[in-house]
């Protein structure tokens, strides 16, 4: 009998603690720099490079942190949010992965480093990230 009464016990602790385990699903976490960040055109250019750079419409500024995997869904783990820094990990599919960190000089000016793996080969780039006008 003390063991069917130990049992019950057990039984409504787990589903208890079940009911307040399981949540809604989870929300895209808002991250305060870049929220920050002005709309716009942007010109994403490599450190001490000379081309022209990269144009992105920055609409929504998450597409800085897959530069590599833009317009590919990618999983996201938050590693650091700070106002002037944040770190990123994403994972798209079963193979590409990255980890981004972007910093905050201005509202129109970021610092970009980014390394991962993209199609079985790493990739590591630094970029500087300027917004150029309006799209």
């Amino acid at each position: 009998m003390k063991g069917v009464t130990l049992i019950k016990a057990i039984s409504a602790s787990a589903a208890a603690f079940m009911a307040f385990s399981v949540s809604a699903p989870a929300q895209a976490p808002e991250l305060a720099l870049l929220n920050s960040l002005q709309k716009g055109e942007w010109t994403l250019k490599a450190r001490g490079s000379d081309n022209g750079g990269q144009k992105v419409c920055l609409g929504d500024p998450g597409i800085l942190l897959q530069i590599k995997h833009s317009g590919v869904a990618c999983s996201r783990y938050v590693i650091q949010d700070t106002p002037n820094s944040i770190r990123v990990s994403y994972k798209c599919g079963s193979f590409d992965h990255g980890v981004t960190t972007i910093k905050r000089e201005s509202s129109g000016l970021v610092q970009i480093q980014s390394q991962g793996i993209e199609g079985n080969a790493p990739f590591s780039f630094s970029v500087e990230g300027r917004r150029t006008g309006t799209c």
